[in-house]
């Protein structure tokens, strides 16, 4: 699919000529899909086939388009004639419960927030974040095998994710208070897909909002001493950041940034992690593998630099990351005409690509919808075929600042668990997956962790 984004042949064709996806099937295919949170795959990949890469989807006055396949997911992320807004749609879609988030921004403002935001996320404090994250995962995980029958995996590492996140975040042990900020996040990620946006009680928007109050409460308490002190916390640095201008974010920004980083930070690798063990558990062989290649490191808590060794361990964390993206569609709004496919999208159109359907063409990977980890290696490299093929992270402007932070958590939480346990899922079991608005099993994952001898030498 060819992609123009630069205003429009003389030959595109009208937007009314596009495929179009009607009300009455685009509504049994969300009633199908669980509301359109439980299987988007189906229903894009039976619009990729039946309708093409460019569908226009639902009709009426307001213009949405979905875009299909690797040239799409470059012409929209990377965006090279500045024409494409993340604010618009991600404004509309959790506005109300994460404004001003760096994903909300576009622009001279998003650059301007992503740079002083940039040196939460250096080399150098990711090395720091990988030594104070170490201990405590150590202490996170010490009692998951201790009742000798299976816990809910996502629920552990939900836990687990989020102690992480208010310590290398906020610079605080959350302790008592772990399962008010769980329970307020849930409901504002549930919230971001509530279809009636009403304030009243009772309803998953109205819970997404009392949510953020409690946010903004807690970390609004803190503002004074993180000013004042010079912690390694992210919190700490984003209030001390400067521009080259030497100004400073305001107090507001500083709130909503952290409200929706710390969002991101666990919820997100909490998808990734829940899937990669349930994956290793249905594939023992590759959890015999990454597991020695842990022993073999010789290190229970790595820093930085040593996870690169963690060869089978982050193959299987980058399939994981294509079968199960955490973020499985991309909206954006077009703010010019373009033209993509040979067909003319007008200014003010909708506009949508899906890593979660890119990961799993056939024209684009073997045998898709397999696990199947060797595809990343060397000697395969499916994922370079084409730039944008595998985009679990986004790409382009809007690529996501916490990306090696989030990776560099996973293996080190796998890496310990690998060292700690051996972990299993019932026989004959498979993953209810709910893909948005991030991937999560809708049972929670059931899963037996069976501790290990010696940590770092074959039993």
């Amino acid at each position: 699919m060819t992609s123009e984004p630069n205003g429009t042949s003389p030959g595109a064709k009208p937007f009314s000529e596009i495929p179009r996806l009607r009300l009455l099937r685009a509504l049994r295919a969300i009633a199908a899909g669980g509301g359109g949170r439980v299987d988007m795959l189906t229903n894009l990949d039976k619009q990729y086939r039946e309708l093409g890469p460019v569908v226009a989807q639902i009709g009426g006055p307001f213009k949405f388009v979905n875009l299909f396949g690797p040239d799409a997911n470059r012409t929209v992320l990377l965006d090279r004639e500045q024409i494409f807004s993340a604010r618009r749609p991600w404004t509309a879609i959790m506005g109300r419960i994460f404004p001003n988030g760096l994903l909300l921004r576009d622009g001279s403002e998003h650059v301007h927030h992503r740079k002083l935001m940039h040196e939460a996320f250096t080399r150098p404090v990711l090395r720091e974040y990988a030594e104070r994250m170490g201990p405590k995962i150590a202490t996170g995980i010490e009692d998951w095998g201790a009742s000798g029958g299976s816990i809910l995996g996502f629920a552990a590492y939900k836990r687990l994710t989020l102690e992480l996140a208010a310590s290398i975040f906020v610079g605080m042990d959350l302790g008592p208070a772990t399962k008010a900020m769980n329970q307020a996040f849930e409901h504002m990620v549930a919230a971001s897909m509530s279809r009636i946006r009403l304030r009243i009680p009772g309803l998953e928007f109205y819970r997404g909002l009392r949510g953020r109050e409690f946010m903004l409460e807690l970390l609004g308490a803190m503002l004074e001493k993180k000013h004042a002190d010079q912690g390694p916390d992210m919190f700490s640095r984003l209030c001390r950041a400067r521009s080259e201008d030497g100004e400073a974010l305001a107090d507001s920004d500083v709130l909503d940034h952290m409200i929706f980083l710390m969002m991101a930070a666990h919820d997100t690798t909490t998808s990734t992690l829940t899937s990669l063990t349930y994956e290793l558990a249905v594939h023992p062989e590759w959890q015999e593998r990454a597991r020695a290649e842990s022993r073999a490191l010789g290190e229970e808590q790595p820093g930085f630099e040593a996870l690169a060794r963690l060869g089978a361990l982050t193959l299987a964390m980058n399939e994981t990351l294509r079968r199960y993206p955490p973020l499985p569609v991309i909206p954006r709004v077009a703010r010019a005409e373009f033209e993509v496919g040979g067909y003319a999208i007008p200014e003010g159109s909708m506009v949508v690509v899906a890593p979660i359907h890119t990961h799993h063409m056939e024209q684009h990977w073997s045998d898709p919808y397999r696990w199947d980890p060797e595809r990343f290696a060397p000697g395969r490299a499916e994922h370079e075929r084409h730039t944008h093929q595998w985009i679990p992270f986004g790409g382009g402007p809007h690529m996501c600042l916490g990306r090696r932070f989030a990776e560099t958590q996973v293996r080190l939480v796998m890496h310990q668990l690998l060292l700690r346990y051996r972990f299993e899922v019932p026989q004959g079991y498979t993953m209810p997956v709910q893909q948005a608005p991030t991937s999560k099993p809708r049972d929670g994952l059931p899963v037996r962790f069976h501790p290990l001898g010696n940590r770092t030498t074959p039993n």
